[in-house]
């Protein structure tokens, strides 16, 4: 992790973004790319009036809330960036131009807008870089030292797992692997077995702290991975994007859209690599 971006508008939920932006650039040292977005249909009162007086009001605070981020983070470098545009497009393109980067947004959670199309979930939906979202209100954890990472019986499903190392070498965290077994079947229990032991594998490989934990699951999957991460208190879940191709360009899996709207903790976002190398 080299790069974080982040996307402003100075709402609570995009400060509280920041503030998870920070404790990741002060353990990994990545650089932090401040982004506020002027859309063209923005009403706010910094966005009114002529281009010359919102830059300047926008300069102003940008530059106001990086004083105050060097405070807590000294050896973190930030820069901020303006820049016009689809907020989640301006992301998302500005992230793939940066080295190993990941973006970091806020997201109201369980709200009509976040299923209607929030910018968090547009960006989740483009972007092919790792997504970290947390809901309004999720406190800062300097130390990430519990990081969940659930396991299903999908060919991609261990594409996280370089993503998910790489966060607990940087806190020096245990990863917990959590098989799915949904449906309940030998089948099922049997390709979950062996993904468990690849993931173990890699965990062994990386020196990484890690155990395994198995769960069987009747109706909803999603409110299984919550309940157990809220009941053992992770402090990071770690997913892959799931991609429904007849809907790709506006849709996400549902899997996806219900663990952003309801995760106690906040939520790394993985890309699906091969479908991202063949839908471009």
């Amino acid at each position: 992790m080299k790069n974080i971006v982040v996307g402003i508008d100075f709402s609570q939920s995009s400060l509280n973004a920041l503030k998870h932006a920070l404790a990741l650039s002060i353990k990994t040292r990545a650089g932090i790319h401040l982004i506020w977005v002027k859309t063209p249909s923005s009403t706010s009162d910094l966005a009114k009036g002529s281009a010359k007086t919102f830059s300047k009001k926008a300069n102003e605070m940008l530059k106001n809330l990086i004083d105050d981020c060097k405070k807590e983070a000294p050896k973190s470098q930030i820069i901020s960036v303006i820049l016009e545009g689809r907020v989640c497009d301006v992301l998302v393109n500005y992230a793939s131009n940066l080295d190993d980067a990941i973006i970091v947004m806020g997201t109201n959670g369980a709200s009509r807008e976040l299923f209607a199309g929030s910018n968090a979930l547009k960006t989740v939906t483009k972007t092919t870089v790792p997504v970290y979202v947390v809901r309004e209100g999720v406190p800062t954890h300097r130390d990430l030292i519990k990081i969940l990472v659930p396991v299903d019986t999908s060919f991609e499903t261990l594409q996280k797992m370089s993503v998910a190392i790489q966060f607990a070498k940087a806190f020096a965290a245990k990863i917990t692997l959590l098989g799915i077994h949904s449906p309940i079947l030998p089948e099922v229990k049997h390709t979950i077995n062996v993904q468990l032991r690849n993931a173990s594998s890699m965990c062994d490989n990386a020196n990484i702290r890690y155990d395994v934990a198995t769960i069987n699951v009747n109706e909803n999957p999603v409110k299984a991975v919550i309940d157990f991460a809220r009941v053992n208190e992770f402090n990071l879940i770690t997913v892959m994007k799931e991609e429904e191709e007849d809907y790709a360009d506006f849709w996400l899996g549902i899997t996806t859209r219900q663990l952003l709207s309801h995760a106690p903790v906040p939520l790394v976002v993985v890309p699906n690599v091969s479908y991202c190398s063949t839908s471009k």
